[in-house]
């Protein structure tokens, strides 16, 4: 007979002073704790009770015994519980794969505090502007912008890839905002240049109009979007940036978004960063973990999509 089922009829049958009240008690039957006790009592050579046809008592024997029961039961009820948490905490190495400017606009902070949160997980994260062989490279998962359509791989929309127009505060103390893109010839233009990117013309669209705007000159122009980034903040002229990467200097004054009632198109970054992961990862615990992490992350900056 399993000795722990023993041991609680055992206690049962003792607390409550009745098989059949500590039957109910447990869900058995009367005679299965009679059988138990019994069994009990073989084992040790001792009566555990003093039965009669109307009561029930514990013997010396049987008191000793309760108390060594109740002791052991809760011993391994507690070092269950703490079995369990030590299975729940995830454990291990996560490889992730994203493009070098994800990493200041949201992804090390939500590293961080994950990691925080999980002291058992270690993270290596490569950032790199070409998208990396999730596969071959051993990754649990990718972020990107830009196309998804990759064999063995499953992709899931996780943030808005809006485009805004902006311009910091000192800029605008210079030069008075455009009004429309009848405006961009008077203004210095940081322009990102990338192979997908279009170098001749931009995509607006406003209340159902599209319209194509020849690019202007650029004064500075770059394939770095973060040395970009860093000439915007310091007044050297307008910029198209996604929103996710900006929305922290728009709330804090450190940007002004202009010409908010145009749509801008992302061109072939497609509208949404995406997450990626092979196919056989996608259920392990800790990328759901990671990606429910990032999500919450994003949400409070009112950036995301259902995962």
């Amino acid at each position: 007979m399993d000795k722990l089922n023993a041991l609680a009829m055992f206690v049962a049958t003792a607390e409550t002073g009745s098989f059949s009240r500590g039957a109910e008690r447990l869900g058995k039957t009367p005679s299965a704790l009679t059988k138990a006790v019994a069994h009990l009592e073989a084992e040790l050579g001792a009566r555990l009770f003093e039965r009669t046809t109307r009561s029930l008592a514990l013997t010396e024997a049987g008191q000793i015994y309760l108390e060594a029961a109740r002791q052991s039961l809760e011993t391994l009820r507690t070092a269950g519980q703490e079995i369990e948490l030590l299975e729940s905490e995830l454990r291990g190495e996560l490889r992730l794969a994203a493009p070098p400017s994800f990493a200041a606009a949201f992804l090390q902070q939500a590293c961080a505090s994950f990691l925080e949160a999980h002291p058992r997980i270690s993270l290596r994260v490569d950032l790199d502007e070409t998208f990396l062989d999730l596969s071959e490279g051993g990754y649990d998962l990718g972020l990107r912008d830009g196309p998804i359509d990759l064999p063995g791989l499953v992709a899931r929309p996780l943030a808005p890839n809006q485009i805004v127009l902006c311009a910091s505060p000192a800029y605008l103390a210079r030069q008075p905002a455009p009004q429309g893109p009848e405006d961009f010839e008077r203004h210095a233009w940081l322009v990102f240049q990338h192979p997908s990117l279009n170098q001749n013309f931009w995509w607006m669209e406003r209340d159902g109009a599209r319209q194509r705007i020849d690019q202007p000159r650029p004064r500075l122009a770059s394939d770095n979007y973060d040395f970009l980034l860093a000439h915007l903040l310091a007044g050297l002229g307008l910029q198209f940036c996604p929103q996710w990467s900006v929305a922290p200097l728009l709330g804090e004054g450190r940007l002004v978004r202009l010409l908010g009632d145009y749509h801008f198109d992302p061109g072939p970054f497609g509208p949404s960063i995406h997450v990626l992961y092979p196919g056989h990862r996608r259920n392990t615990r800790k990328v759901r973990a990671f990606l429910e992490h990032l999500r919450a992350s994003l949400q409070r900056q009112g950036l995301c999509h259902r995962l």
